[in-house]
C-alpha cells in the first residue's frame, strides 16, 4: 500500500567499500569466500553496521540472477550488483537512524520475499529494521511461507450504499468488547497479523478486550476520500449486520483505526458523524487531501492540511473526541500537513495524542502505534 508520492531523500545507491577490505561483506561478518555453499549457509540479510554519522550501512544479498530491491515507500528501487562472476548479488544501502521498512526483491519477472530474512509481511514482502528502531512487542515474526490465522466469523456484506459484495471478518479478542474497525482490513489479516498481535497485547494487559472488525476496501480513493457513503453504510448496514452475528461487540465505544487515506477517512468520520465515531487512531493520514489533489503532479504541494484543515478552522465543541495521531519520522513532506491538523483538532477541544513512528509511509512502522493508540483511545 502506498498512497503518498515518495518524497523522502534517496539513500546512496553506490556500494561502499572501506579501504583495505577484501570484500564489501567483511564488516557484516561475511568475509568470504563469496558465493560458496558455506557462504550462503551463513548469510542472513539485511544486516546493519554503524555508518559513523548516526545512521547505518545495511547489506542486502540475493542468490541467483539480476535483481532489484524495491522498498515500500522510503527509497526508489535499488538495483543489486553482481560479485565477480558468482551467483551473489548485493547492495549496501545507507539507512537513517530509526527506520523500519517493507521491501521485496524483484527478479525473474516476479516479486519475492527475501529468503535470507525470516521477517516477512505476506508472501512476497520482507521487513528491514535498523538496530536502533524501537521494539514492536506483540507482533510475531512471520515468514513468507507462514499463513497467519484468520478470524472464524465472516460477515457477507452485499449491496447497499457501497454496492458489490465484500467479506468482513470479525474476531473477539479476550471475549470481545468495544468494536475496533480496522480500515484496509485485508492488510491487517494477510500482511501483518493484527489478530495475533491484539490477542498478545490483551493477554499482557496492554489492551482491553475488544472485537476486531476487518473492513476490506474495494476502491480506496472512492471510499476513503471525504464522502459520507462509507460511514452511512457502516452505521446503517455493517453495525446492524454485526449485531445479528452473535459475536460479543460493543459498538457504542467504537474505535476507527486507519492509515494513509484510511486515516483521512477516520478523521472525516469523527467530524461529520460524531454520533457514530468518537475515538480514532490514525497513522500517516493523507491530510494533504482535497478534491482533485490526488490527480495533480504534486499532490502534497497544495494547502497545508487539505480539506480537513479547512473544515477544522473555527470549529469548537470536539470535547467528546479522542484522537491519536501518528506519522512516520521519515515522511518529511507529510509532517507539515499532519502537524497543522493535529493542532487544529486539539484547538477545537478534542483530546489529542501525537506521536512519531520510526518509519516512512509503511505499515511496518505503524503497527506498534496501532495497538498502543487503540488502547489509549479506549482509556477514557
Amino acid at each position: 500500500m502506498q498512497d503518498e508520492p515518495n518524497s523522502s531523500p534517496s539513500p546512496s545507491q553506490a556500494a561502499v567499500r572501506a579501504p583495505g577490505e577484501c570484500t564489501p561483506f567483511a564488516p557484516f561478518g561475511l568475509p568470504g569466500p563469496i558465493g560458496t555453499d558455506a557462504f550462503w549457509a551463513a548469510a542472513r540479510t539485511p544486516v546493519s553496521v554503524p555508518d559513523g554519522d548516526g545512521g547505518w550501512r545495511t547489506l542486502f544479498l540475493w542468490r541467483g540472477h539480476e535483481a532489484v530491491v524495491d522498498f515500500e515507500s522510503w527509497s526508489p528501487p535499488l538495483p543489486l550488483r553482481r560479485w565477480a562472476g558468482t551467483d551473489c548479488w548485493y547492495a549496501e544501502v545507507r539507512m537513517p537512524a530509526r527506520l523500519r521498512v517493507t521491501y521485496r526483491v524483484l527478479a525473474d519477472g516476479a516479486a519475492h520475499a527475501d529468503p535470507l530474512n525470516p521477517a516477512g509481511a505476506g508472501a512476497d514482502r520482507s521487513l528491514a529494521t535498523t538496530p536502533d528502531a524501537p521494539a514492536q512487542p506483540h507482533w510475531p515474526v512471520v515468514g513468507a511461507e507462514d499463513v497467519p490465522p484468520l478470524p472464524g466469523t465472516r460477515l457477507r456484506w452485499t449491496g447497499g450504499r457501497l454496492g458489490g459484495r465484500r467479506t468482513v471478518r470479525v474476531h473477539p479478542v479476550n471475549g470481545g468488547g468495544p468494536v475496533v474497525l480496522l480500515l484496509d482490513g485485508d492488510d491487517w489479516l494477510y500482511l501483518h497479523p493484527a489478530m495475533t498481535a491484539f490477542e498478545s497485547a490483551a493477554a499482557a494487559g496492554a489492551m482491553p478486550p475488544v472485537t476486531l472488525v476487518f473492513l476490506p476496501a474495494r476502491d480506496r480513493e472512492a471510499e476513503y476520500a471525504c464522502r459520507p457513503a462509507l460511514w452511512e453504510a457502516v452505521r446503517d448496514e455493517l453495525l446492524p449486520l454485526l449485531a445479528k452475528s452473535g459475536v460479543p461487540a460493543d459498538p457504542d465505544r467504537l474505535v476507527v483505526a486507519g492509515q494513509s487515506l484510511g486515516g483521512l477517512s477516520a478523521l472525516y468520520a469523527a467530524l461529520e458523524f460524531p454520533g457514530l465515531v468518537r475515538r480514532i487512531a490514525v497513522q500517516s493520514a493523507s491530510l494533504w487531501w482535497s478534491p482533485g489533489a490526488a490527480g495533480l503532479p504534486d499532490p502534497l504541494g497544495g494547502p497545508l492540511g487539505g480539506a480537513l484543515a479547512e473544515r477544522l478552522r473555527g470549529v469548537t465543541g470536539l470535547s467528546g473526541l479522542r484522537c491519536a495521531f501518528d506519522v512516520g519520522e521519515h515522511e518529511p513532506r507529510m509532517l507539515p500537513h499532519c502537524e497543522l491538523v493535529e493542532t487544529l483538532t486539539a484547538r477545537a477541544g478534542a483530546t489529542v495524542r501525537v506521536s512519531r513512528s520510526a518509519s516512512a509511509h509503511d505499515r511496518a512502522g505503524w503497527r506498534h502505534a496501532l495497538l498502543r493508540d487503540v488502547a489509549w483511545a479506549l482509556d477514557g
